[in-house]
């Protein structure tokens, strides 16, 4: 099949664990068992299909290096696993707008380039496909990029908290463009969005009454010292609050959200995470847990088969929020589902038994 031309904006940390992994994987063998996606060829395109066409950042250390360079450029603390070869694409300076906050904006220098028109270059590239990975509380930055992709004909993933494909205004916009958009704030491989809202629709289901919970996350790399500013941070902890609420069958104080930034944890993720209930006659239970991941490799498996997904939408040429594949894979979808019920969708989705 033919490659699925992919260009991203926000050349940070998942980027990077993105890219090193479909060179890493580009060769493996279709029964390989790979850890973070559903399958090493999904809908007939295999992990090395994807193509790295056209990328954009503001940060100089990064904006006119050669993409496979960019990737390892500071501030970006992601495990590097392997060394990929040399991407003939130059990374371009995209609009800064709100892309960068108060305390990002201390470890980014602005590069002084032109901006470039953002779907100009997304034309020229030939590509199909725009993944947004800017920093979270990007609102601006990411509507601009979400326009620019409607303007090149481009489809549009959405893997920060703002909200796009679960916006009703967005989506009348892809769907009269009929050009695909998923999102929003794309969801770990095993992470604490996906761990907490299976716990506790697990524990409601057994009849457990849960009083109450909370899940506080802390790593150190920028995306966490970007969250630092607590004024970027309330479609996060909507994005991340509603995902755990819509499992439940009525309404529980819950307390989610980034807590804090220690630099001694680099790209590694710790969530501390807890669940408290009655059980028969009203004595109580908790549930605590403690997870510990690699924060950016942990969604970029995620992404290759969302990245798939959406190539397939574009040539069955379905337009519009792809309701099966954002249940799957994101935070805050158009539709929330359990997430065996989304896998379920998301694999009829692929082997096309479900429309979006």
């Amino acid at each position: 099949m033919s490659k699925i031309k992919v260009a991203i904006a926000g050349i940070g940390n998942v980027a990077s664990a993105l890219i090193q992994g479909v060179y890493y994987y580009r060769n493996v063998d279709d029964n390989a068992l790979v850890p973070g996606v559903r399958a090493v060829r999904l809908g007939g395109y295999h992990i090395g299909d994807l193509e790295f066409v056209a990328a954009f950042e503001v940060d100089k250390r990064k904006v006119g290096k050669k993409l496979n360079e960019a990737i390892y450029a500071p501030p970006n603390n992601t495990p590097k696993f392997f060394d990929v070869p040399k991407i003939d694409v130059t990374v371009q300076r995209g609009p800064l707008l709100d892309g960068l906050g108060k305390y990002s904006s201390e470890l980014v220098p602005v590069s002084k380039e032109p901006e470039v028109n953002v779907a100009d270059v997304l034309r020229d590239s030939g590509a199909d496909i725009l993944v947004n990975l800017l920093p979270v509380g990007s609102e601006n930055a990411t509507k601009a990029y979400a326009q620019a992709a409607l303007d090149a004909g481009v489809a549009f993933i959405n893997g920060i908290p703002v909200f796009v494909a679960s916006n009703e205004n967005w989506q009348k916009k892809f769907s009269e463009a009929k050009i695909p958009v998923a999102g929003d704030d794309v969801q770990s491989q095993v992470g604490a969005t996906v761990v907490h809202k299976t716990l506790v629709k697990l524990v409601a289901d057994k009849g457990i009454k849960i009083l109450n919970s909370y899940q506080l996350n802390i790593g150190g790399n920028l995306d966490f010292y970007n969250m630092l500013e607590r004024g970027r941070l309330s479609s996060k902890e909507i994005s991340k609050t509603e995902a755990v609420q819509k499992m439940l069958p009525y309404h529980v104080p819950l307390k989610i959200g980034p807590s804090d930034y220690v630099p001694a944890l680099s790209d590694t993720k710790v969530c501390y995470m807890r669940i408290e209930g009655q059980q028969w006659g009203e004595l109580p239970m908790s549930i605590e847990l403690k997870l510990k991941v690699n924060d950016s490799p942990n969604s970029a498996g995620v992404l290759v088969d969302v990245i798939r997904a959406v190539k397939i939408a574009l040539n069955r040429q379905v337009g519009g929020p792809l309701i099966s594949v954002s249940a799957f894979a994101f935070k805050h979808p158009p539709v929330h589902a359990p997430y065996d019920i989304a896998l379920e969708w998301f694999d009829e989705f692929i082997q096309g038994k479900r429309e979006r």
